[in-house]
């Protein structure tokens, strides 16, 4: 018996194995975040793995079945291809661990193959095939006023989600609530649990609204996406921070992600690949960051090229010896007393002294 791994794409459905059939659909019935399920075929590589519902990877082999949901996918340093590019014969690419299904047109030679898979069926209940949004995030209404802390990048794998912890990490030492989100790229969960273990009190992200990827026409990615952000309003968090996938110029949505955030955005920070790249971003997209993060800041003659070129401050955040540089910065552009926090922190700590005595 094969078999069957549930990609982490399907974690806010409700599917075990006895709660649906697997019925084959013509193609003309097939659409973005249908699930369906394939089986494992070709020969394995180190890209034998898929990103169950927990977030953990798991080693698959030929024979084993795997659900995922249909979806598209243009990564600049990876791959791009999608579910209509599949072809007859069934078969497509896992285009993320996360159990993205389609097929790539363009792959990247850096990279083993991908794994490949072959189309056994949509899931279907009462002869209705199951889609990502039956479990979206639902709202009555559109309602959004948190705090936000936008990051974005020049292209993916920039340092956005190290950016990320870091923020989540300093605000929960500073005891506030924050949320950890990303609202723009393709799925895969691994990104927000981590905000999730460094200070996140929540997580949350597209997939909540019922995509696999944000490469859907805006409209349809506004509406998916302004429940999420009505439910992080009602959870009234101190922070969000929100992660744009990928860079405001591919084609995630990330201009229509910024025209949602609006004026909440009080604070915007650049992973940069290079320090070229963010006077390339800042020209193209007329959106100037008030910090540069990312490879862009690895060493003192990038930071200092980054700030000739730009005037732009830079910040090595995975350097320790900059962690109160970074600090200071998120604090003061954020509005918080630091000496304040500290106090509270010593009296925290008090309490907590007196009681176990």
């Amino acid at each position: 018996m094969s078999t069957r791994i549930y990609g982490s794409l399907a974690r806010i459905a409700d599917f075990s194995n006895s709660n649906f059939d697997m019925q084959q659909l013509d193609r003309s019935k097939w659409a973005t975040g249908d699930y369906v399920e394939a089986e494992v075929v070709g020969t394995s590589t180190a890209l034998y793995h898929i990103e169950d519902r927990t977030g953990h990877m798991v080693k698959v082999e030929s024979g084993d079945w795997v659900v995922g949901a249909l979806g598209d996918r243009a990564a600049t340093l990876e791959g791009v291809g999608g579910w209509s590019d599949i072809q007859d014969d069934g078969h497509m690419h896992a285009l993320t661990s996360a159990g993205l299904f389609g097929r790539f047109k363009s792959f990247s030679t850096l990279f083993p193959d991908p794994l490949l898979l072959k189309y056994r069926g949509h899931l279907c209940r009462k002869g209705r095939k199951v889609c990502m949004s039956d479990f979206a995030m639902r709202a009555n209404r559109h309602e959004f006023s948190v705090p936000t802390v936008l990051l974005f990048g020049t292209t993916m794998s920039a340092g956005k989600t190290t950016t990320g912890r870091r923020v989540c990490k300093e605000l929960d030492r500073a005891g506030l609530h924050v949320i950890g989100t990303k609202l723009t790229g393709a799925g895969r969960y691994r990104d927000i649990l981590s905000y999730l273990k460094t200070g996140a009190s929540e997580i949350y992200d597209f997939v909540d609204g019922g995509l696999p990827t944000t490469i859907v026409p805006e409209q349809q990615f506004r509406d998916a996406i302004r429940p999420v952000l009505n439910h992080v309003h009602d959870r009234q968090p101190d922070f969000l921070l929100v992660e744009a996938g990928a860079s405001p110029l591919e084609p995630y949505n990330g201009a229509a992600l910024i025209d949602e955030l609006g004026d909440n955005i009080v604070c915007a920070i650049l992973s940069a690949s290079d320090p070229y790249a963010v006077v390339g971003v800042q020209q193209a997209f007329g959106l100037t960051p008030d910090l540069v993060t990312g490879p862009a800041t690895t060493t003192s003659a990038a930071v200092e090229l980054v700030q000739r070129l730009t005037g732009l401050p830079a910040i090595n955040v995975i350097d320790p010896a900059a962690n109160t540089a970074f600090r200071s910065f998120l604090f003061d552009k954020l509005g918080l007393d630091e000496a304040s926090i500290g106090q509270r922190d010593v009296a925290s700590a008090e309490v907590v002294a007196d009681t176990q005595a």
